[in-house]
């Protein structure tokens, strides 16, 4: 974890970027927040702390080994993070579609929320939890945007195959120009 790291109540936070406002006065950018770390009154607060952190870290840093397992593997390294299957068996019995992360203290396991995206080492792809469950190697969205230009629309309705007149050319330049109009259209060639 980087720098700007501060406690703030039962929480500790993180900002990215601090640039001064003034005097005592300071503008925070891209926080980044771990909630109840310790109470009044507990013991071992460094350890709670250090827990949480971990587990901070596991999430922030976005990244799994391998798409998701149903059990732990047999030596992970320290700080290794996971992505468990729908039907977890052994230490992650119970812990369907969480996150595990391996600590010096053992297995850490964060419940998944909607939106996390994780970065797989082991493919180069991203997973992103959704409806329920991790969406692997798929993207959403409704439009595609290289170097500032948009590649990719909506799709377009479906391109007929040159058929039913006597002189087939006819059809096929009618099915090739179809063609062109749409890579057009999507951005895929120069209009």
């Amino acid at each position: 974890m980087g720098g700007n790291l501060a406690p703030l109540g039962n929480e500790v936070i993180q900002s990215g970027d601090v640039s001064p406002l003034g005097e005592r006065r300071l503008r925070l950018s891209r926080l980044m927040r771990a909630t109840y770390l310790f109470k009044r009154g507990q013991a071992q607060k460094e350890m709670m702390t250090n827990s949480s952190l971990s587990v901070l870290d596991a999430i922030v840093a976005g990244a799994v080994e391998e798409p998701p397992r149903r059990s732990p593997p047999e030596a992970p390294a320290l700080g290794a993070c996971y992505l468990i299957s729908d039907a977890p068996s052994d230490a992650w019995a119970g812990k369907a579609q969480c996150v595990a992360s391996f600590t010096s203290g053992g297995w850490q396991f964060v419940e998944a929320e909607p939106g996390f995206s994780m970065y797989i080492r082991s493919t180069g792809t991203f997973a992103l939890f959704r409806n329920g469950g991790w969406e692997l190697d798929q993207i959403h969205g409704s439009a595609v945007v290289l170097g500032g230009q948009q590649v990719v629309h909506e799709r377009g309705v479906a391109i007929g195959s040159p058929a039913g007149v006597a002189v087939v050319d006819i059809a096929a330049r009618e099915a090739i120009e179809n063609m062109l109009f749409a890579m057009r259209t999507h951005g895929l060639i120069e209009t």
